[in-house]
């Protein structure tokens, strides 16, 4: 209203002012025509006045003498109310037209605050991607923009592409004006500065329900922190649960150093180019291997893998690695998207045209420059590796035990039989078609495990275990998994550590006597999410003998339904208590800890600061440092950019160096400059923030959430692959590079290597790491503070009925550092300490499933979106339906028929289990897994 009034105004005055001068010039003797009056009325209201035109007579001149008054008067309030009707605009945003949306394509973010990280973020994940270059981007938040995002917003290579609407998506005239029901896909972000996550997810579920209704066929990207909350938004094509993966992300940190690290970085888009112009060799290294992302090509249509259809698995992993040092590490059966992925599925699958390949490298294979070439060793003859080549698992427990590994020197290799000289051991050829039965292969993997037993300590904790589903979930929407469990719940008495009742007498976690190191979690209460902990830690696939008690320590009493919940898992406790108290962190039993898991307080979110959201957690876990060095922490924290204060030393040199190191980078555009700070490239502190990216690469890699969730472990699948990991010692150094162990792993156990852990010392002299105090009265200071601290935990200890002896009184300096070099190149040379990631083949190699006969499974089917996303590589062909699915849908008044019954048992053939979902048994009812 206010700039039409404006308009109006003005120009009935500036029409006025024209035609009434040369209306009274036509009394005096300078007469003009409409267009001198108008130039003489521009230049004297601009104050120019160049003399050439003037009032010659008495009326005209009182005509201006009026004119200039009225505008004087007028004019000012005008610009006013234009002002202010312009700033009012400015915060409400703009609006997308409805041209722009029939002719470009845009999504729409919604969230209830734009904060710069998180929006920054976004945009450079999302137009990391050369095919969404010509997309927009339209922010509608109910919050007005900050100055930092004005900033942001102004920078010219977002000004032309981002929108931002000042709007609520609870409102469709706000939804109308993102042009909402035209959008290419929604993301539904949470907010983090919430003091109650509840609550947050409680917003995010009316957003998400709001644009449902109102845009039925728009994908939409959901965010969430609680697993609760997802069966909420099931609708959803892609839902990320912050719980889920983070508690998932820290179970395989305890049994895989390094595995956020690996996760974040292959989450993150990078050019690989960070670090490469450091005098250090390490970081090179590290920072060029960080560009591995994950990329998918079918393989009809590849450079890389074409040559490779109807080889086996393993096999083409192996030389494609060799010829153009990519890591193929899964596939996908079929290209219709209800058809699951799978994660090294074996030997025993053999490559189609039609299977799309995932695989690890720097750049994907349409940008590469790689030529085909022919294969020298294509006449070689292969020799088929028969049982014998088929190797059992091996983790660092069961070199422990003394059992043959599968990385020993072969013994017909030593000695050459023409003469006494000893030659260079050699690796045995990868077959190219592996003629092993699934049956014999799980025949001997249940063999072994049933040799297993655990040395239960207290009586009331003895009881069979056995391999199923869990009976009882904490949520909605779990997921399947085959765990190890006890065939009855433990008790509720005996699930809390150190409390004396009827079948426990002990006060203390070493008064146990475990066979093996514990796992300590500690949380300011029991979230549904820590179950996502316990299930990677108890899953079928690891060691029974090795398996590791967990801990959870926390400040508040556990509902019933949680230790409901847990009471099914061998080995599983909790104590109430805090790491803020000395005596809690011995009675939990710290000194037999192997890895203790510190998740951000929640409590502490709602500080007025978003960075100083992590305090509690960061001086409570520096204490817990500075009294136990020797222990291994792992942090969660909410911001990333506090990542440079865990084991915070004030005189730490090369910590201050790293520290301009990570100016620099990200000067230079590094999106992930914190990469380098010790405790990140080391594994020991994660940020949940660093998951929104997988969230964000989703849009185009639709894949992404479903491959994460397989990697680890929150979701299994029948036939495909999990994460490990395999540790070279002095005695595998024979095999001495990255390629030579490619070989050794494919041709032996028919693992995939897709990384390395490595631990570097400073007496190796390839890093200087030194401490200012090391060289000045400082250090005398330092070693006084330590003697001080060991006699308080002795203290303590003895007060507490604990063996002093327990305490490792290790120095808090630091002596070694460690990082992570995903996908290295073949003559990348191994060393001892290194610990080598890889994917290993399910042992349930078998895809079918025995399910009774009242049970059911459902089919997710794609989006859209989705099937219009990947129409360049999805096949004209109309595939036929699966049989398993015409199975799986039989009803109780059908008949099966006699190949699908198996002692009353319904036979159901299932090509996976990714975006599969089988409704677990019940108690009662019996699930046979082969």
């Amino acid at each position: 209203m206010f700039p039409e009034t404006f308009r109006f105004t003005e120009g009935t005055q500036g029409l006025l002012n024209v035609c009434g001068y040369q209306h009274f010039q036509r009394a005096g003797s300078l007469h003009v025509n409409m267009l001198e009056s108008l130039y003489f009325v521009v230049v004297t209201f601009s104050t120019v006045g160049y003399g050439d035109y003037r009032p010659d007579n008495y009326p005209s001149q009182l005509f201006m003498v009026v004119m200039i008054c009225v505008a004087l008067i007028v004019l000012p309030t005008q610009f006013e109310q234009l002002v202010f009707t312009w700033m009012e605009r400015q915060k409400l945003g703009g609006t997308y037209s409805t041209h722009r949306a029939q002719n470009e394509r845009h999504v729409v973010v919604c969230s209830t605050t734009l904060k710069a990280e998180i929006v920054v973020d976004f945009l450079n994940e999302f137009y990391a991607h050369p095919l969404l270059q010509d997309y927009f981007v339209v922010l509608l938040s109910p919050c007005e923009l900050d100055s930092t995002m004005r900033m942001i917003l102004q920078v010219p290579l977002w000004a032309q592409r981002v929108i931002y609407i000042h709007g609520s998506a609870m409102k469709d005239a706000d939804l109308t004006r993102a042009r909402m029901n035209a959008a290419e896909a929604c993301f539904i972000l949470t907010a983090r500065n919430y003091a109650d996550r509840s609550a947050a997810d409680e917003h995010t579920i009316l957003r998400s329900w709001a644009v449902r209704d109102f845009a039925p066929n728009v994908p939409q990207y959901v965010q969430i922190f609680r697993p609760d909350n997802k069966v909420h938004v099931a609708f959803a094509e892609h839902v990320v649960c912050e719980d889920e993966f983070k508690y998932a992300m820290l179970a395989n940190n305890c049994l895989c150093p390094g595995t956020s690290t690996l996760v974040t970085l292959l989450l993150h888009t990078s050019r690989g180019q960070e670090g490469q112009t450091s005098d250090e060799e390490w970081h090179r290294l590290y920072g060029k291997c960080s560009g591995n992302e994950i990329y998918h090509i079918r393989l009809g249509e590849s450079r890389f893998f074409g040559e490779y259809e109807g080889k086996c698995f393993t096999f083409a992993s192996f030389h494609a690695h060799r010829k153009y040092g990519v890591a193929l590490v899964g596939i996908q059966t079929h290209i219709q998207e209800n058809q699951p992925i799978m994660l090294n599925p074996g030997p025993s699958y053999i490559m189609k045209s039609t299977d799309i390949c995932f695989y690890m490298n720097i750049t994907k294979e349409e940008n590469s420059a790689f030529l085909i070439t022919e294969n020298r060793n294509k006449n070689r003859k292969r020799a088929l590796e028969g049982k014998d080549q088929i190797c059992q698992r091996r983790d660092k427990e069961k070199k422990k035990s003394g059992k043959k590994s599968h990385l020993d020197v072969p013994s017909e290799a030593f000695v050459d039989s023409s003469n006494t000289r000893y030659r260079r051991p050699s690796i045995g050829a990868v077959p190219d078609i592996v003629e092993q039965r699934t049956e014999e292969l799980e025949t001997d993997f249940n063999t072994e495990e049933d040799c297993h037993q655990i040395q239960w300590s207290v009586s009331g904790e003895y009881c069979e275990i056995v391999k199923g589903f869990p009976p009882a979930t904490p949520y909605i929407g779990v997921s399947p998994t085959f765990c190890y469990l006890l065939k009855e719940k433990k008790p509720f008495c005996c699930l809390q550590l150190a409390q004396v009742c009827d079948h426990c007498s002990f006060r203390n976690a070493k008064e146990y006597n475990w066979s093996n190191p514990c796992i300590i979690l500690a949380a300011d209460f029991a979230s549904n999410g820590i179950y996502n902990f316990i299930v990677p830690l108890r899953a079928h696939f690891r060691s029974l003998q090795f398996l590791k008690p967990i801990i959870l320590l926390l400040e508040k009493t556990p509902d019933p339904a949680f230790l409901h919940a847990i009471s099914w898992f061998p080995l599983v406790y909790w104590m109430q208590g805090s790491i803020d108290y000395l005596d809690d962190l011995l009675k939990a039993g710290i000194n037999l800890a192997e890895s203790v898991v510190v998740v951000n307080k929640e409590s502490s979110n709602s500080a007025e600061e978003d960075h100083l959201a992590d305090c509690n957690t960061i001086v409570a876990v520096q204490t817990m440092f500075r009294l136990f060095p020797s222990v291994r922490v792992i942090t969660e924290l909410s911001q990333s950019s506090n990542m440079r204060f865990t084991q915070f030393r004030a005189h730490d040199l090369y910590a201050l160096h790293l520290s301009r190191m990570e100016k620099r980078e990200k000067e230079r555009g590094s999106h992930i400059s914190y990469m380098f700070r010790l405790p990140f490239a080391a594994g020991n502190v994660f940020s949940a923030s660093m998951l929104d990216t997988m969230l964000y690469q989703t849009f185009v890699k639709d894949y992404m959430i479903t491959f994460v969730r397989l990697l680890l472990g929150i979701d299994q699948a029948p036939g495909s692959g999990f994460l490990s990991c395999v540790w070279i010692t002095n005695e595998d150094l024979w095999i001495r590079t990255y390629g030579r162990l490619y070989q050794k792993l494919c041709s032996t156990s028919c693992e995939i290597p897709i990384g390395i852990y490595r631990t570097v010392s400073s007496d190796s002299g390839s890093v200087a790491l030194e401490l200012a105090g090391d060289k000045d009265i400082g250090a005398r200071n330092i070693d006084l503070q330590r003697e001080e601290i060991c006699n308080m935990v002795r203290n303590r200890m003895q007060n507490l009925g604990l063996p002093t002896e327990d305490y490792d009184d290790a120095s808090e300096k630091r002596n070694s550092l460690s990082y992570v070099i995903i996908n290295p190149s073949c003559d990348q040379k191994l060393e001892e300490g290194d610990t080598i990631f890889v994917i290993r083949p399910n042992p349930i190699l078998s895809k079918r499933l025995f399910i009774n006969h009242g049970e059911s499974m459902r089919v997710r089917t794609p989006s859209k979106r989705v099937r219009r996303l990947h129409e360049d590589r999805t096949p004209t062909k109309e595939l036929s339906p699966s049989p398993s699915l015409s199975a799986a849908n039989t009803t109780e008044n059908n008949t099966p028929s006699e190949e699908q019954m198996n002692n009353g048992n319904l036979r159901v053939e299932v090509s996976g289990i990714t975006n599969v979902e089988i409704t677990p048994p019940n108690k009662s009812e019996a699930v046979t897994a082969v």
